[in-house]
């Protein structure tokens, strides 16, 4: 039944194309003659009924598809019959799933007996299905775009590999036998893990597909008719399956296989032991190698040992610091790239070329690279869904990556049209203008129409240059930015000035040592350093020593690349000389940590954030260089100067917290110091800008303390709880709580919301438990036992040193009895030790006293507890009497020396007239008045104190905001000094009314007869 004229119809089909749409439906037609007579002779369904059979709709298709791509042309010349089967199946609408892919290859490769007949089913099979794949591409049925084709492409890919990969074991096992199984008596296959694009699952239409070949264990095949080890075993078997992929046959092949990113490439072993592979990443690993990795995946064999492998070289693709080091290699790759497309005249390359595939590809990579250690998000090998992640991390704003996902989509479905063509790996334009109208043709569909070839290109220029755009703001070299004159308005608003006047090249010059003579002084001293012989010094001094001298190649090339730009942005901060001073001991601590080097040199911001802070603050600048960790935050000015309130920080530790295994506890552990480090940091860095007031700085402070104890009393319940069981709970305790009924009651400045940046934690613990239980698990011990290893192991993680510090310093000194008491007390006995036993001075520490962590119900007895004690009416003589006598004991010890007051220094804390005595007045006031005045009771800090003082008629207005205005004087120059660690005195004229109020305060309540 011959096809009728006009068969397919032309309709939005240029006119161009006309004639070569009538010759592809003449061989069509000879093609459906032949294929008709030889179902006639078996008996079978004539095609060409079939074809006719078609609605107006599909001949649409149809014709768009074969006027479009030579390779379904050829195809259905060749299987005029395989049509049908897939407009039956469905398959020209949607993709089959992966189980019947893979039942439909099987059934295929059942019948081969020999390599021959299974290389000839792989192939037909591949063609088949690739026949569906280009048709729903070009066709674009409803819900189907590039990101499903390519899907569907590896899925295939995915599928033949795995397809002959069992049937090549099965094949010769009788000859070679089979692995022996591993140590665990799992049994062992090959691991073939997919690379680029394969493992990303986005292969492009005609894609190469890269592979690397390993095996778990060593050891000797079993049962064949020879031995072999399972290197010989699996390297024949990895031959094997790039032959039945990759060899052209008179079915031609089914996908190149590309094995060249194995260690060593070419020149190194077939396929690769899970040790020897470990060995070669973290011996000989190269920086592309990352790259590499950063998309493997296992996509035949066995797929559980290839995750199990890929986690082991996890640490060698992504660093736990933040790796700005990436962007350098990257730079480098991108270079030797630009390089290789203008010396091949390659500039009609799109995925090469300016602006092209790759360069969105390296955007995304960077990324993952610099954050993947940190924001395990990024640990993905498809670019799809990195890309997804991005703006939730802050890393690219939402149009950026909105942008960047569809320029990317559209350069993806060009490539596709062009290798639609002939089935032909190629992402350069075509010359030909027939091609180009062909290409024109496949890009014209929603939400897109390209009338001509003019306007395709014209769009293509707009979305080369806006990747380029966004390229460059990721990868650009920052030395070619510096370089550039920057104008700024001066403050007065008058002309532009220029910030950076002496050229990058003699920075480095001055860095080198290529300047003679007086030369380094004279460019010192014009950029404005007021010793600039001692910073030539200094300069000089690291430059030699041996730290410098004994660093690697691409260390040295970090820290030579970084200077210049360090020393141009010193000599702009207001006090170049401190500045260096501080910021040379954090470059000392970083050579052989070169990340950070990359870092700062990647990002000229944080370059210029961190000399503002070193500038400003000595403390600063020593955290920073004690953890150069702290360098990832200057990243984000958003939060640097904003830190977080108490909910944000529980939610911002949860989720970093959430991406390290529950039952790594040292990770764990250093997760939490770098977040305490970090949120102090964000603390600072707003005090300094002047953007928090004194009291949210300690209320920050306070925060996060709070948090961290949270954080560390559930792990140390956890870690108790999995070795003893759960202690036995008190008789009629209610409730459930997750850490059990345990508290951390703050003392002090903890107790009193007024941490400041270096403040110790003054700590009590209080449990509620059964008086005589005992733990509930395999390895019993008895509730006072469980407890005390709980407050040991709570003290154990706050204390102790790991490369990111320690947390808190911690003070027990205040629990009952002192060093000599319990390390954790019962409730009741913590009662009857505040009734019983107490002194006086216990219980002025008692008012500063407030729950930090643990049972909400205990804690709310804990206070009852403490309001109990504090009201208790008291003998005002006698209590006196002890404060006094406590205070001067305090003085004599901690005050100033005879000479320092000679010479009107004033030691804010100590002295007489200063913060303690405000407390001391504060807890005297609670002390003997809470009987009367309730209201004194539920404060545990000195303002609210005083506040209430004043609003209950105890104190007058007057001298309780006096009292107010010296404290909150005296602690913010307390947090200044600390800052730039100046200590604790202060030129005592500056505080003089201050101190006065407080004297004359502290003559009339307490020692109304001391003149001192």
């Amino acid at each position: 039944m011959p096809l009728p004229d006009a068969f397919l119809p032309p309709t939005n089909i240029p006119e161009s194309l006309h004639a070569s749409l009538r010759r592809v439906e003449e061989r069509l037609r000879e093609a459906l003659a032949q294929a008709d007579n030889l179902a006639e002779h078996q008996q079978a369904d004539l095609p060409s009924e079939c074809w006719m059979a078609l609605p107006e709709a599909r001949r649409e298709q149809l014709a768009r598809v074969l006027v479009i791509s030579s390779f379904a042309a050829e195809t259905l010349v060749r299987y005029p019959a395989w049509l049908c089967s897939l407009d039956a199946d469905g398959e020209l609408d949607a993709p089959l799933d992966v189980d019947t892919l893979e039942q439909m290859l099987g059934d295929a490769l059942d019948d081969a007996e020999d390599e021959a007949q299974m290389h000839a089913a792989i192939r037909r099979f591949r063609r088949a299905r690739m026949l569906g794949i280009v048709w729903r591409d070009l066709a674009r049925p409803a819900e189907c775009n590039m990101w499903d084709t390519a899907t569907s492409v590896s899925r295939l890919a995915e599928t033949c590999l795995e397809g002959a990969l069992g049937w090549l074991e099965t094949h010769f096992a009788p000859r070679w036998g089979t692995p022996a199984p591993r140590e665990d008596g799992s049994e062992q296959r090959l691991v073939v893990l997919g690379m680029g694009k394969l493992g990303a699952g986005e292969l492009n239409l005609s894609s190469d597909i890269d592979l690397i070949f390993a095996f778990p264990e060593k050891g000797c095949t079993q049962g064949g008719k020879r031995e072999y080890d399972h290197q010989e075993y699996f390297t024949r078997l990895g031959q094997k399956l790039i032959g039945a992929l990759d060899a052209i046959t008179a079915d031609g092949f089914a996908f190149r296989v590309d094995m060249r990113l194995r260690p060593l490439g070419d020149g190194g072993p077939l396929v690769g032991s899970f040790n020897m592979l470990a060995s070669y990443y973290q011996d000989q690993g190269r920086e592309w190698e990352r790259y590499a990795l950063l998309k493997a995946r296992p996509v035949a064999g066995d797929l559980d040992a290839g995750d199990e492998l890929l986690a082991s070289l996890r640490p060698f693709v992504y660093r736990k610091y933040l790796d700005f080091g990436a962007i350098e290699s990257l730079r480098e790759m991108k270079s030797l790239i630009n390089r290789e497309v203008r010396r091949k005249g390659m500039a009609d390359n799109i995925k090469l070329g300016h602006g092209g595939i790759r360069e969105v590809e390296f955007v995304v990579q960077a990324l993952q690279l610099i954050r993947g250690g940190r924001d395990t998000e990024l640990q993905v090998s498809s670019l799809k869904m990195a890309l997804k992640h991005l703006p939730a991390l802050e890393l690219l704003p939402q149009p950026v990556v909105d942008e960047l996902g569809t320029d990317y989509v559209f350069l993806r479905d060009l490539e596709h049209a062009l290798q639609a063509l002939e089935d032909r790996q190629t992402q350069t334009l075509p010359e030909d203008e027939l091609d180009r109208t062909r290409v024109a043709l496949a890009m014209s569909r929603q939400p897109q129409h390209f009338s001509d070839w003019t306007a395709l290109t014209d769009t293509l220029a707009a979305v080369r240059e806006r990747i380029r755009g966004h390229f460059d703001a990721v990868i650009a070299d920052p030395e070619e930015e510096a370089d550039t004159p920057i104008a700024a308005d001066d403050d007065e608003g008058g002309d532009p000035v220029e910030e950076n006047p002496i050229p990058l090249d003699e920075w480095r010059a001055l860095w080198r040592g290529d300047l003679a003579d007086d030369e380094p002084q004279e460019l010192l001293d014009s950029a404005g350093f007021d010793d600039p012989e001692t910073a030539a010094r200094r300069l000089s001094t690291l430059r030699q020593s041996r730290q410098v001298q004994g660093m690697q190649r691409i260390g040295f090339e970090r820290l030579d690349a970084l200077m210049p730009l360090l020393l141009a942005a010193v000599a702009e901060s207001r006090s170049p000389d401190s500045v260096l001073e501080r910021v040379l001991p954090l470059i000392e601590a970083v050579l052989r940590r070169t990340a950070y080097l990359a870092l700062l040199r990647e990002n000229p911001d944080a370059l210029g954030h961190l000399m503002t802070l070193c500038a400003a603050s000595p403390w600063i600048a020593e955290q920073i260089a004690r953890h150069p960790v702290l360098l990832d935050e200057l990243l984000t000015p958003a939060t640097l100067y904003s830190p977080a309130d108490k909910s944000r920080l529980v939610d911002e530790l949860r989720q970093a917290l959430g991406r390290i295994p529950e039952d790594d506890e040292e990770s764990q552990l250093e997760a939490l110091r770098i977040f305490k480090h970090a949120q102090v940091l964000h603390v600072a860095a707003s005090d300094i800008a002047g953007a928090r007031t004194l009291m949210k700085v300690s209320d920050y402070l306070t925060f996060i303390a709070e948090v961290v104890l949270e954080q560390v009393q559930a792990m140390a319940w956890k870690h108790l709880v999995r070795k003893h069981g759960r202690p036995q709970r008190r008789e009629g305790a209610g409730g459930n709580e997750p850490t059990g009924d345990f508290l951390i009651v703050g003392y002090g400045k903890l107790g009193g919301i007024e941490l400041g940046y270096a403040s110790d934690l003054d700590l009590v613990f209080i449990h509620d438990a059964a008086s005589r239980g005992t733990t509930d698990g395999k390895r019993v011990i008895d509730n006072a036992v469980f407890f005390t290893r709980l407050g040991q192991r709570i003290i154990h993680l706050l204390t102790a040193i790991t490369p990111a510090g320690a947390l808190y310093e911690v003070d027990m000194r205040l629990r009952p009895s002192g060093n000599s008491g319990l390390l954790v007390a019962s409730l009741d006995a913590f009662a009857d030790y505040q009734r019983n036993q107490a002194w006086t001075w216990e219980h002025q520490a008692l008012v500063r006293a407030r729950v930090v962590a643990g049972s909400q119900a205990l804690g709310e007895r804990f206070d009852a507890v403490r309001r109990e004690t504090l009201a208790r009416e008291r003998d005002r003589e006698a209590l006196r009497a002890e404060v006094v006598k406590m205070r001067h004991k305090m003085r004599e010890h901690l005050g100033s020396s005879a000479t320092a007051r000679q010479e009107g220094q004033f030691d804010l804390k100590h002295d007489a007239g200063g913060m303690v005595d405000i407390e001391f007045l504060c807890q005297y006031a609670v002390l003997s008045m809470g009987f009367e005045t309730p209201d004194l009771l539920a404060w545990s800090d000195n303002i609210r104190i005083l506040e209430t003082l004043e609003s209950s008629g105890c104190l007058p207005a007057d001298d309780a905001r006096r009292l107010r205005d010296a404290y909150l004087a005296y602690r913010d120059a307390s947090h200044r000094n600390a800052l730039t660690k100046t200590g604790g005195r202060v030129d005592e004229a500056d505080y003089h009314e201050h101190r006065q109020a407080v004297t004359e305060l502290w003559q009339r309540w307490l020692e109304p007869t001391d003149d001192a």
